[in-house]
């Protein structure tokens, strides 16, 4: 039973579902703006809101952290762009409900950074 599981699998194992969010958040971040399903948007959400506050916090280890996760690209512009400009204590994503996709009806959204 799925009781109190939490987290989604997404069909893939544990170290492509790793993989596969590590790339959905750098996206994210690099774009600040992306077109995906629900499911994978509310799971990016969180993932990606951690590495938002661990980079306005700008410590050494978070730092080192986010560059083990993230493409240097990515962490660079997550440090050096974004963390300084979000203001605000938690939030930082907004997801937008868009329709439908038409070939297997799953639920889009846009998941975009709030500056």
């Amino acid at each position: 039973m799925k009781h109190l599981k939490k987290g989604r699998k997404f069909g893939r194992e544990k170290n492509q579902r790793r993989a596969f969010l590590k790339s959905l958040a750098a996206n994210l971040i690099l774009r600040e703006k992306i077109k995906t399903t629900l499911a994978r948007g509310k799971e990016i959400r969180s993932t990606t809101e951690k590495l938002i506050t661990r980079a306005k916090k700008g410590q050494l280890a978070d730092q080192r952290m986010i560059n083990g996760l993230l493409p240097k690209a990515a962490a660079q512009k997550l440090f050096k762009e974004l963390a300084p400009q979000l203001t605000r204590t938690s939030g930082y994503l907004r997801l937008t409900k868009i329709g439908r996709r038409t070939s297997d009806g799953a639920e889009m959204v846009t998941v975009e950074i709030i500056k």
